[in-house]
């Protein structure tokens, strides 16, 4: 897989080729053909086989976009100030994932095609996963805790043992869980 391009024709390429993948990647990774990606994108097929050598390579690659793109402050700690921030940050992957089938699907099967080994990728989406969890949460300990515990739930919720609601719950239950409150802010019983 070639890296992301430098100059701005192609990036602008690029970005098309990943708009068009955002929709693809809401129905399951079988509805994923490149032929279709590149003509939808207006784009050559043998550009799009260039930076994606295939539709998992596709999927992953706009996910790791879409984590690059995810902003997040990093806050004072401040109690409840922090737990929302890290609750947003913590909710929006687990959107990402849960509403992206087709990315769901090459982020949990972690496949690998001779030849086109997603290994690197794999590892850059989750460098980039704790980093962003990590700069709400201040401790990378939490961040991985909370990154499994979206695992977890986008599992419970695509098999249908959970609600979304539910997991949604769970899921700032955790945040609340996990980040320490200052002390003026414990309840001492």
């Amino acid at each position: 897989m070639a890296a992301p391009p430098s100059l701005p024709r192609q990036q602008a390429r690029y970005a098309r080729i990943l708009d068009v993948a955002a929709g693809f990647a809401r129905k399951g990774i079988k509805s994923v053909t490149l032929p279709e990606v590149a003509a939808k994108a207006d784009v050559p097929l043998s550009t799009l086989y260039r930076y994606f050598p295939s539709a998992t390579h596709l999927m992953l690659a706009l996910y790791r976009h879409q984590l690059s793109e995810l902003k997040v402050s990093t806050w004072p700690d401040a109690g409840t100030v922090r737990i929302h921030a890290l609750s947003g940050v913590v909710m929006e992957i687990f959107h990402m994932r849960v509403m992206q089938p087709a990315v769901e699907h090459c982020l949990s099967k972690g496949v690998y095609v001779k030849d086109r080994d997603t290994t690197a990728l794999l590892r850059e989406i989750d460098a980039l996963s704790e980093r962003a969890v990590t700069s709400a949460s201040g401790d990378a300990a939490i961040s991985r805790v909370l990154l499994l515990t979206v695992t977890g739930l986008v599992q419970s919720v695509r098999c249908r043992r959970l609600s979304l609601f539910e997991a949604e719950e769970d899921l700032k239950n955790a945040c609340s869980l996990l980040v320490p409150r200052p002390r003026s802010m414990r309840h001492t019983a």
